[in-house]
């Protein structure tokens, strides 16, 4: 199990941000899990008492019932209980592409969030349909941009600028179908952490200037290393009342290369510099090795980062006897830590603090949605609309041709 480091003093700013639990990793019964209040509720009672064990039996079961009419992904930061029926595990990118290229299974269980699930529906055959199994399981960072505060955005540096032409949007994968769709009709473009810095290339092959949400730390971390200058980007508070740009000086944009929205992941912008210096004092050789969704200091002072697949790459192949110390969600470090025997893994955060919306995916959820696909009911289906799928088709195509 991933080893928790105690710091002493705690950072200020990490103690304003808390945990949704207090209890763990471990999965509980239902009705036992402190937040399922705030979860989707209409999910019946007869799995709100059942255990870890009881339900991976019940899983176990629709799954052979059910058997290649379904696939079943499930994201790095899913809980063990859910990853052990995983057809495929990976971040958004690897799961986008191995959803493109199951034609054959009728059926895509998303075990992830609801960004990700949609990807998984505009990029889906027209035959498949793809479920969530908790429509709650959103993401805080996703809902920090939304279409219209982008498209009012947009519209004003195109009258500040003169139009957009010079302009490439470029939408995280955490984002809304809708901000995809937006991209796809402006010329831009999708990205995640595995290829960002092939997305921010591709788009200054294109244009003067890129926009980049929602995701402040990874465009400025992208960029930076791509040479951009920190005075080349330009923060936009979408919080402002439109006609503020965004509170920028005009200055500041017509100098910007990236303009960035201010949006971030309310689970990695708990690490620190302070984490940081206490794992060094701790473990004089470890290695720090954080995700790009980090503030820029902390990335800065880490070792290396990347995407989910890239930590888990580096860990994999890093010689027994290494100390790492990684920057991001609890239930990878933890399963790195436990697939890793030789090595000694643990997690900057003193808090064991899972991603709020990824740890909605409770295995009761599974398998409730199963158990209806046994009996011929699909529910918690995600239906993108038409014309939404076909904007944001393109802008995920642009980035699965990079290669």
């Amino acid at each position: 199990m991933a080893e928790l480091l105690t710091l002493t003093p705690p950072n200020p700013f990490d103690v304003a941000l808390q945990c949704e639990t207090d209890t763990g990793i471990a999965t509980l019964p239902l009705s036992q899990e402190l937040s399922f209040g705030s979860w989707q509720r209409g999910i019946p009672a007869e799995y709100w008492e059942l255990d870890a064990e009881e339900l991976t039996r019940r899983i176990r079961m629709a799954r052979a019932t059910l058997g290649s009419r379904v696939v079943i992904l499930g994201h790095h930061y899913q809980r063990e209980d859910i990853i052990q029926f995983a057809d495929e595990r990976g971040d958004s990118f690897a799961l986008a592409q191995y959803a493109a290229e199951r034609p054959e299974s009728e059926y895509i269980v998303f075990c992830g969030v609801h960004f990700m699930a949609e990807a998984a529906d505009i990029l889906a055959a027209p035959h498949q349909r793809v479920i969530l199994p908790n429509l709650e399981a959103g993401c805080s960072m996703a809902d920090m941009a939304s279409d219209p505060d982008v498209r009012a955005a947009w519209a004003e540096l195109g009258e500040h600028f003169g139009g957009t032409e010079d302009i490439i949007p470029v939408t995280y994968m955490n984002s809304a179908a809708s901000l995809k769709a937006f991209c796809g009709e402006n010329g831009g473009i999708v990205c995640t952490s595995s290829n960002a810095t092939k997305v921010l290339q591709w788009a200054f092959e294109r244009g003067k200037r890129v926009f980049f949400f929602p995701d402040q730390h990874l465009g400025r971390n992208t960029g930076h290393a791509l040479g951009v200058t920190l005075d080349q980007m330009a923060l936009w508070n979408w919080r402002l009342p439109n006609g503020r740009l965004g509170g920028l000086e005009g200055e500041a944009l017509d100098r910007s290369r990236i303009i960035l929205w201010q949006g971030h992941c309310s689970v990695h912008q708990r690490f620190s510099l302070t984490q940081i210096e206490a794992a060094r004092a701790k473990y004089p050789t470890a290695k720090i090795i954080v995700h790009p969704e980090c503030r820029y200091d902390v990335v800065q002072a880490a070792d290396a980062n990347g995407s989910t697949a890239f930590i888990a790459k580096y860990v994999a192949e890093a010689p027994a006897g290494s100390v790492i110390g990684i920057g991001t969600e609890i239930n990878l470090v933890s399963r790195l830590a436990h697939e890793n025997p030789d090595k000694t893994i643990f997690c900057l955060d003193p808090v064991v603090c899972p991603c709020s919306t990824m740890y909605r995916v409770h295995p009761a959820y599974l398998a409730w949605v199963m158990e209806s696909l046994v009996r011929g009911e699909v529910v918690n289906e995600i239906n993108v609309p038409d014309e939404t799928k076909l904007h944001a088709r393109v802008a995920l195509e642009r980035m699965l041709a990079l290669k």
